[in-house]
């Protein structure tokens, strides 16, 4: 079974695998999350290393536990064959009320099938006030018409 777009990647497909990639992880649901992985899939995540499916899983759910109201934009910054590296900002809050806008990049590699193999994230948190959000559309995927973060001027 094949998750398209597949590689090797054009500049059509390498943006669809992104939008796909920050659709799902808007669900805030680490089983469908986790199905876009190989069963092995190699993660760090900041200071996080850890690799296989049930681990994103146990990863996510306790990432968007921690992270409440989450909402993020991500962006293509490059591609090459089986590759996509991307840019993104999320905006979330903490079980004290405090809001904060997190920054990272990521690096992607992908199987032939089109699951993500390798996932490195780089990822710094800034409070903000909630006056200062900018994600602010209802929880969920981000409609098509908001824009990206080029277009927030981010």
């Amino acid at each position: 079974m094949t998750r398209p777009p597949v590689p090797p990647f054009t500049l059509e497909t390498a943006r669809q695998k992104v939008r796909v990639a920050e659709d799902a992880w808007n669900t805030r649901d680490p089983e469908r999350v986790a199905l876009a992985y190989t069963e092995g899939s190699t993660w760090r995540n900041r200071s996080d290393f850890f690799s296989g499916r049930p681990a994103i899983r146990s990863f996510l759910a306790a990432k968007w536990a921690r992270e409440r109201d989450y909402r993020l934009i991500k962006e293509l910054w490059a591609f090459h064959e089986n590759r996509i590296a991307v840019r993104f900002q999320y905006e979330w809050h903490n079980a004290g009320g405090a809001w904060f806008r997190s920054h990272g990049n990521e690096q992607w590699q992908f199987d032939a099938e089109g699951y993500m193999e390798r996932r490195e994230a780089s990822i710094n948190d800034v409070p903000i006030a909630e006056a200062d959000r900018r994600f602010t559309w209802p929880l969920g995927i981000r409609p098509a018409n908001c824009p990206g973060l080029t277009e927030l001027g981010l």
